[in-house]
């Protein structure tokens, strides 16, 4: 919107040609969703206190965690509204890849908005059933990965890490291969949100990546020049990563432990949908096994202690998803949670290498 309102004034003063440029604007983004987040965050918290709205702790869970009942929950909808209406105001509304995203951090919030109602008003932790909730998360992804098909001159190609002479093609299979990303990612976000800022602070550092892809992928010199795919206008998407670095910048400042508010599921589950939206739309799908690499072990954790137990009887953790077996070996909540982040750090450190090393 400011961007639509100034950047025609350039012609008059060559002042608001800044707006132009998506490292100004995509600077901005964050700071106005993070400043956002700071003003209203504590608000949400009080409402939600007065509403009486907090967590449903599940019974099979770690005992230490019985004590976080009823800390105010659903504060994905302060990231959500943060980051939309910073990207509102600084993004190019006519590109269609901002949109795009938008829907799909919007149909997957809305899911998870549902699935926390239940909870909170039902009282189970369980919320929406586990098929019902991935067939509608994968049915987001097809519109999506459908729309982004039909764009003209989108390319259906995959392009593989560390590797710059394999590009296979895979025409239509791309809209399901794509809509597994955005399930499968949004998916292990939410296994990942069990602790204080767990997974606030991994989004923070994946979109802060994938805030430099798009950049990259938008821009015809760096990206011929790095040998990924050019793709016109992917560049916005910049502004909407940086939206979500500063709402969640913002929202860990409240819940750092100990949380004074959650996420919940329609936090968790947005972030991790337009997390794997941005990397289907930036060329970088592959890569978000190694940006995303802590969500990858929390979710493989699950499988491998569901399969070991069907198939042998016998788990291989204390307690899935990962964090919990880590808890149950005596590790300080703050100490699983910090070191997750540095894990994170060093994984998005090797995905930037890939730019390079191909």
């Amino acid at each position: 919107m400011i961007y639509h309102l100034l950047y025609p004034l350039h012609h008059l003063w060559s002042v608001f040609n800044v707006f132009k440029y998506i490292t100004f604007r995509t600077i901005y983004a964050s700071l106005t969703a993070l400043f956002l987040a700071f003003y209203i965050t504590p608000r949400v918290i009080g409402w939600l206190r007065r509403l009486q709205v907090g967590q449903v702790v599940r019974d099979d869970g770690p005992e230490s965690h019985l004590g976080k009942a009823g800390t105010p929950t659903m504060g994905g909808i302060v990231i959500m509204f943060c980051s939309v209406a910073a990207t509102l105001l600084w993004a190019d509304l006519l590109n269609p890849y901002i949109w795009l995203v938008l829907f799909v951090a919007f149909g997957n919030a809305a899911l998870g908005f549902v699935d926390d109602y239940r909870k909170l008003v039902y009282r189970n932790a369980r919320g929406v059933s586990a098929r019902r909730k991935l067939a509608i998360q994968v049915l987001i992804g097809l519109v999506f990965t459908v729309a982004l098909v039909l764009l003209p001159r989108y390319p259906t190609t995959l392009m593989l890490p560390f590797i710059k002479q394999v590009a296979p093609d895979i025409g239509w299979w791309y809209a399901p291969f794509g809509a597994l990303v955005v399930a499968g990612t949004a998916n292990a976000v939410n296994l990942t949100d069990g602790l204080d800022g767990l997974a606030t602070g991994p989004s923070i550092i994946a979109f802060a990546v994938y805030l430099l892809f798009a950049y990259l992928a938008g821009h015809v010199g760096l990206a011929n020049y790095l040998q990924i795919t050019f793709l016109p206008g992917s560049g916005e998407l910049a502004v909407f990563c940086g939206a979500m670095v500063g709402a969640l910048l913002g929202f860990l400042w409240f819940n750092a432990y100990p949380a004074s508010i959650f996420m919940g599921d329609v936090g968790s589950l947005a972030l991790g949908g337009s997390l794997g939206a941005v990397a289907v739309l930036t060329k970088q799908e592959m890569v978000l096994l190694i940006v995303g690499g802590i969500f990858v072990l929390e979710t493989l954790s699950v499988i491998i202690q569901v399969a070991s137990f069907k198939l042998i009887g016998r788990r291989v953790f204390r307690m899935a998803p990962l964090h919990h077996h880590f808890e149950l070996k005596g590790w300080a909540e703050p100490k699983v949670i910090v070191r997750f982040w540095i894990v994170s750090i060093i994984l998005a450190l090797v995905a930037l290498s890939t730019l390079k090393l191909r």
